[in-house]
């Protein structure tokens, strides 16, 4: 909005919206933005920038208000000082809940059954706490979502409307009332970080995660991993080495009751005389998993039990038909999988 100007009223008073985007380091092509700001139609005293660098330097002002939107950066101070009334940010949660770069994702690994989006200024030092200007009114939405791309796509929109709104009723403009009813409804729980998913979440902990944990997981963040124990004969003799292994299908729960009882984690292959034959494991919860596929670390993708085979996984022969002799028709890993 231009100085002169009242604050509220029509967004059309806006002088200028500065959209932050950052870049991928790797690809170089910036990153996928659906996000809760949408593109506004220019008119001969409305600008809308989109900076795609770093640091981030904006054209040359003055501007009345920064926005970010998915930047994952802090914009230093020097540039919100710059701007009128500073900035403001869309994060899809209930801050104080689940500040942090992957608040999507944690909302779904957290099972929780509601959600909603917040409007914060932005902090110069710190990430998500700055003041909070709106949120999703008590008790949320229903999170109607399994996979992060749904999750977005829900609460995407809500941000794009919370956002325009407070815009044209200028909730940014000093003093701003702070809007925020999620930590006062909710002082007994201790909040969570919604940090940055790396291989560490993706490890697979059979001690401790449930069936529907595991299944939880891998639908939101995608194919997990285990090291185990591998076998296999060289010059030098047998030598043993334990390599990663990563689910890259997932596992399906075992629908039909299993008689067998393998130790929580300890992976067994049932079915030797069969055409194609699976990998069973059960988890701390008393189900059991079926592993389809698996990628052992150097090698393509194949079924579970060839890579198993194929890697001295089990104590399996070279062959195996329906004439091969077994005291049962399962054998178990050589160890349990960490």
């Amino acid at each position: 909005m231009k100085d002169d100007e009242v604050p509220g009223g029509s967004p059309q008073s806006m002088l200028s919206v500065v959209l932050k985007n950052r870049f991928d380091a790797i690809s170089k092509r910036p990153y996928r933005c659906d996000c809760p700001f949408p593109r506004l139609t220019l008119t001969p005293n409305r600008y809308l920038y989109e900076l795609d660098h770093k640091p981030p330097t904006p054209p040359q002002g003055p501007f009345n208000l920064i926005i970010a939107v998915s930047f994952g950066l802090l914009i230093p101070a020097r540039i919100l000082t710059s701007a009128k009334y500073g900035g403001l940010n869309v994060h899809p949660s209930m801050l104080p809940e689940f500040p942090g770069p992957a608040p999507l994702h944690h909302t779904l690994l957290a099972d929780r059954k509601t959600t909603g989006v917040t409007l914060q200024t932005l902090h110069p030092t710190k990430f998500d706490e700055g003041k909070i200007v709106a949120q999703t009114p008590y008790p949320g939405i229903d999170v109607q979502a399994r996979t992060v791309e749904e999750l977005q796509a829900l609460t995407a929109p809500l941000g794009a409307n919370m956002l325009l709104q407070s815009l044209e009723d200028g909730l940014f403009v000093p003093p701003i009332k702070e809007a925020g009813w999620y930590k006062s409804a909710l002082t007994s729980r201790d909040f969570t970080h919604a940090s940055k998913i790396g291989p560490k979440d993706r490890h697979l902990d059979w001690a401790t995660w449930s069936a529907d944990d595991i299944l939880r997981r891998q639908r939101v963040i995608g194919p997990l991993w285990n090291t185990t124990e591998t076998c296999s004969i060289g010059n030098d003799g047998k030598r043993k080495e334990a390599k990663r292994i990563i689910w890259d299908h997932g596992f399906h729960l075992l629908k039909e009751e299993c008689h067998l009882f393998p130790a929580i984690g300890h992976p067994i292959i049932v079915g030797l005389r069969r055409a194609t034959p699976k990998v069973y494991i059960r988890t701390c919860d008393g189900n059991v998993l079926v592993a389809d596929s698996v990628k052992v670390e150097g090698e393509a993708s194949t079924a579970a039990f060839q890579a198993a085979k194929r890697n001295g996984m089990a104590p399996i022969p070279k062959r195996v038909d329906r004439n091969t002799q077994f005291p049962h028709d399962f054998v178990a890993f050589h160890s349990p999988l960490t």
